[in-house]
Formats: C-alpha cells, structure tokens, sequence
C-alpha cells in the first residue's frame, strides 16, 4: 500500500496533479470575481424593488437557483454552439459557475440588506443623505459584515463546485487525478488523498479569510 503512494506521488504525477489545481483555482477565482460583482448588483436591485425590474429580475434568479449546476454547465458547453456561441472549455465552465453563483449571491446580499435595522436608513435620509448615498455609506457596509460567513459559504462551495466541471473536460484536478489513476488503478486511493488534501488546503485558507474580515468588520 505504501509503495503505491510512493508511485503514485511521482514528481511527473505531482507536476500533472498541481496543473489542475491551477485550473481549479484560475477558475473558481474568476467566477467569484464575476458573481460577487454580478450577485450584488443583483441583490440591489431585488431589494430596492425597481417597478417590473426587481419583478423579472427576482424570476430568473428563482429559476437559476433552481436548476442543477451540472445543467447549466451542458447548457453553456453543449447549448450555447447550437445559437452561435462556441466558448472553450474554461470559459464555458467560468461563464457556467458565474451564471449559477450569481443568482446565489444576490439572494444573500438582499436578505444582507434587509437584516440591516430600517432606523439606519431612516437616520441617513435625516442627516441629508440621498436613498442611494445612505444606501451605499451606511446600510452596505453594515450589510457586508453579516454577509461575510455566508457569501465565503458561498465561494467554498463554487470551489468544491468545479469538479463538476470534468463532465465538459475542464481539466481540473479531479479530471487529472482520473487520467492518473485510470493508467494504474493501483493510484485510485493514493489520488482522491491528494485531491482530498489540495481541496481542504484551499477551503480551509478562504475559512480563515472569513474570519480575519470577520474580526476586522467586528
């Protein structure tokens, strides 16, 4: 058992194996990127209630939200050729994990808001302030604090999110570790070790990210 680790481990392998973790992380990084800036805007615009916009808005995240992550990723992979887009692998898989993130995010950035006590607002619009001035200076940042455990939640789970990605080849770690293993089968455990391992190490660092705003926020 031990020498099939010791095999397995090869610097070739290793090499191979940490390659994907780079695609891993330059995807999960763009899409939260994206979905952070796309989530808030709409968040925003759900809780502000803009006539028939918040309305639509709020029914396609419903329906986004409801649908399976490996859906959309066949949609943008497989779907978007037949109307004239044809993305590569990582971009569709960006565009994929931003879409399905978004509409996440925007729910937890509304009920951010929304948590926030209405007297704040009140006392903005009473020392001058326009909505959208106390919106942005006063109600956000406050906002922002109580989102910080969910909306890095969030992005744990996008990360974890992208090994569904091997259903359109994106070659991630997961995908990586199955050409390895799928030479020796003699690696399978030896792989889902590392693969395990690299997934704890990223996760865990954004969890101690979490929790250094937490107390800079506090």
């Amino acid at each position: 058992m031990l020498q099939n680790f010791i095999n397995a481990y090869s610097p070739d392998n290793l090499r191979y194996l940490f390659g994907g973790l780079g695609i891993t992380l330059l995807v999960s990084v763009i899409s939260i990127i994206g979905s952070f800036i796309i989530g808030a805007i709409l968040g925003i615009i759900r809780y502000v209630k803009i006539k028939y916009v918040s309305a639509i808005v709020g029914v396609v995240i419903d329906v986004i939200r409801n649908l399976p992550l490996i859906l959309i990723l066949f949609f943008t992979y497989f779907g978007l050729p037949n109307l004239g887009v044809k993305p590569e692998i990582i971009p569709a898989a960006i565009l994929a994990m931003t879409i399905f993130e978004s509409t996440m995010l925007a729910e937890i950035v509304r009920s951010g808001i929304q948590a926030v006590d209405s007297g704040q607002m009140e006392g903005a619009r009473a020392n001058g302030l326009t909505y959208w001035q106390g919106l942005w200076y006063i109600v956000l940042p406050q906002a922002l604090v109580k989102m910080i455990p969910a909306i890095v939640s969030q992005f744990i789970s996008l990360v974890k999110d992208t090994s569904l990605a091997t259903i359109i080849l994106l070659p991630e770690m997961l995908f990586r570790s199955q050409i390895i293993y799928g030479q020796n089968t003699n690696y399978i455990i030896p792989m889902f070790v590392a693969i395990a391992a690299m997934y704890f190490v990223v996760c865990y660092l954004l969890s101690l990210l979490a929790r250094h705003l937490e107390k800079r926020q506090a």
